[in-house]
Parts: C-alpha cells; structure tokens; sequence
C-alpha cells in the first residue's frame, strides 16, 4: 500500500471512531441531538472530501500532510512512525466529540484547494478604468471566487461554504 493510502485509510479509521459523546454534558436531550447531527454531518463531509482526495491522483501524500501542518492550527498531524506506518496525532482544542471530524475536513479542504489554486488556468488581464488598476481574472472572476464557484458546483452550496470559504 503506497504512503497515500495509507494516510487515507488512517484518516477513513480516525473519522469512523465514536464522538465519545456524554450526555451529562449536555442540559437537555434537544441539544444533545442537535450535537448529534452536527456530528454526524461532519462525518458524512469528511467522508465525502476523504473520497475527493483519494480519487485525485494529483494530490499526493506529501500534499495532505503539508495540509495537515497548516489547517486547522495543525492539530490534526500526519506523522510517519519509525516502522513506516502512518498514523493520525490529533491535539484536542475545547471537545473532542464536535471537533475531530471538523479536522479532518479542515485538512482534506486545504489540500484539495491548494490542488484547485495550483491548476487554475491562465489568467486574463483586465484594465480597471476607474482607479487605472490592471487586474488578473479567471473567467470574469478574482481568484478565490473562481475556486469557490468551482467547489460549489462540485460539492453542493452546504459542503463548499462550510469548507471553502
């Protein structure tokens, strides 16, 4: 198994652990279930990117963990142990039940952006006659909104707000 899939599947097994969730820390059971659906639906994204990435041949193992050092504060690491293996290290912030899926899209999100600026086309100059700035455009768009309108037609207007924004 090459040094992607390995991350992918340490990643696949880090999002498919149970949220440790605890009612006791939750004053009623209406905000425990809204917890409950958030974290599911941070489960389902995760998946969603972690499949994303792994069909993308472009983006290699070197990029997610370049992406892991720099979303998410870098708290979600992917670190290379002495035998070869890879593993997921994963510094907690506030609650680990609503945030560790949350990190693994932060990442997967990073990497498949940096993948999009990367490959971007070339760009068009255009001449701003107001203030006399030439400015680049990717069809018509900066390019940030180019990258966002692009991720949001592929992922959905939920996914890419939360993720690419």
């Amino acid at each position: 198994m090459n040094k992607k899939q390995q991350i992918i599947t340490a990643l696949r097994a880090f999002v498919a652990q149970r949220s440790g969730m605890e009612f006791a820390n939750y004053g009623d059971v209406a905000s425990f279930r809204a917890e409950q659906r958030a974290i599911t639906r941070d489960g389902k994204e995760a998946r969603e990117l972690l499949r994303a990435v792994e069909l993308r041949d472009s983006i290699t193992a070197d990029d997610i963990i370049a992406a892991s050092k720099r979303a998410y504060s870098g708290r979600l690491l992917i670190v290379e142990r002495a035998d070869g293996a890879v593993a997921v290290d994963y510094c907690t912030g506030q609650y680990f039940p609503t945030e560790y899926r949350r990190a693994v899209c932060a990442v997967l999100a990073s990497a498949l952006w940096q993948r999009a600026w990367q490959d971007m086309p070339a760009p068009t100059l255009h001449h701003n006659s107001e203030t006399g700035e030439t400015v680049e455009r990717y069809r018509g768009l900066r390019a940030g909104d180019y990258l966002r309108a692009g991720f949001r037609r592929e992922y959905g207007r939920g996914l890419a707000s939360r993720w690419f924004s």
